[in-house]
């Protein structure tokens, strides 16, 4: 059997001030497309569907449209929750969508929600496990916790024992912070995961009985070790750290026991984010605007060393959808020697003023403005007359 596996969507996402609900739609639209054109009997989707626990109605009637539209084409949904997702919310009439195809595990309610499959190779079962924390299943470690809850389902056990049938092909769905030996996986900048002396880890040992891990919750697509233990990633870059990336959905096919065939297919983002650098004026000169689209989300980094009046509002009028704008002189100034309070304390007002000036401005007061700044200090009782 074949399906497709992705993940960490983060319907209603917004970064930097834009909405990205249409990139996630276009997206989503892709990996309908994909489905049907590959015949895949199912989309996987491993956690965080939605950006926050609370999401606004958009990003609900976005992921509706999705679900819809991949029942019409007759393809079944088996989707988790992840850290970013309300369990509760995200399994809403988990029960009653189950009949149309879509099978939801936001709740652990002590036992995994299995989906199976028949094909030419027998039968293919899917066991979801949604992110949860440690204390859920009486372990202090997700890694303590995991090893329990996949123990009670049989697995790690003598096949025939534990009522398995040993050709059985098993894939799992998860969501949480898979490492190999101890070996982490890439993180991209925008990815939050808190990991304390390790509590978070789960050893991807643990799935080794397994014909295919989905996992989702790191953003970078990736293969954990030896087996076929896959992140696919985010199907869009959430940050700047991103850029550039290539993300993928996975292509999964499943054959007969031991045999796994994944294939990665490129999503085609509907404004890719980019980093440009340069002087303001060489940026918006014509010939660098006919070499990309101006419609790119962009994070200008500015080399001017000269004051400039508005530089958002200039380069907004040629890149519509500039996210960032950088300014290298400021950087150089901030990364300046470490100021101690006492020592801040002990300045005059005017000095103080003097230091925030060439903090913001990049260059120190001239001799007029200086003047200013003393007799307004003067008026206001923080210097001796």
């Amino acid at each position: 059997m074949r399906f497709l596996h992705t993940g960490d969507l983060h319907i209603g996402k917004t970064v930097n001030g834009f909405s990205l609900l249409e990139d996630q739609r276009h997206v989503l639209r892709q990996i309908e497309e994909a489905a049907v054109r590959e015949k895949a009997e199912a989309v996987v989707i491993a956690g965080d569907v939605y950006d926050r626990a609370v999401p606004p109605a958009e990003a609900v009637t976005v992921l509706n449209d999705f679900l819809s539209g991949l029942v019409k084409d007759g393809i079944q949904v088996l989707l988790i929750s992840g850290n970013h997702d309300s369990p509760e919310r995200l399994g809403f009439a988990e029960d009653i969508l189950k009949e149309k195809g879509v099978h939801i595990a936001g709740i652990y309610k002590g036992q995994l929600k299995r989906v199976t499959f028949t094909d030419a190779y027998g039968e293919a079962a899917f066991l979801l496990l949604p992110f949860l924390k440690p204390a859920a299943a009486d372990a202090v470690t997700s890694r303590e916790m995991v090893e329990k809850i996949l123990r009670t389902e049989g697995i790690g056990q003598e096949k025939e024992t534990a009522g398995m049938k040993g050709t059985q092909r098993q894939v799992l769905v998860t969501h949480f912070f898979v490492t190999d030996q101890g070996k982490e996986p890439e993180l991209c900048e925008g990815e939050t995961a808190v990991h304390v002396g390790g509590l978070d880890n789960v050893e991807a040992a643990l799935f080794k009985d397994f014909d295919y891990t989905a996992l989702g919750h790191i953003h970078k697509p990736q293969k954990i070790g030896g087996r076929p233990i896959y992140y696919a990633g985010a199907p869009l870059a959430y940050s700047f750290s991103e850029a550039g990336q290539t993300k993928y959905m996975n292509l999964v096919e499943l054959r007969e026991k031991g045999q796994v065939l994944v294939k990665q297919l490129p999503f085609r983002p509907l404004h890719p984010m980019r980093k440009i650098r340069g002087r303001i004026e060489d940026l918006t000169a014509a010939e660098v605007l006919a070499g990309a689209d101006p419609l790119d989300y962009i994070q200008a980094r500015l080399t001017n060393e000269e004051e400039l009046i508005d530089p958002i509002g200039v380069l907004r009028s040629v890149y519509p959808n500039i996210m960032q704008i950088v300014l290298e002189k400021n950087e150089r100034t901030q990364a300046g020697e470490y100021v101690s309070r006492i020592e801040v304390r002990e300045k005059s007002l005017p000095e103080l003023f003097e230091s925030f000036y060439e903090t913001v401005r990049g260059s120190k007061p001239d001799e007029a403005q200086k003047s200013v700044i003393e007799q307004a200090a003067r008026e206001a009782g923080g210097m001796d007359a």
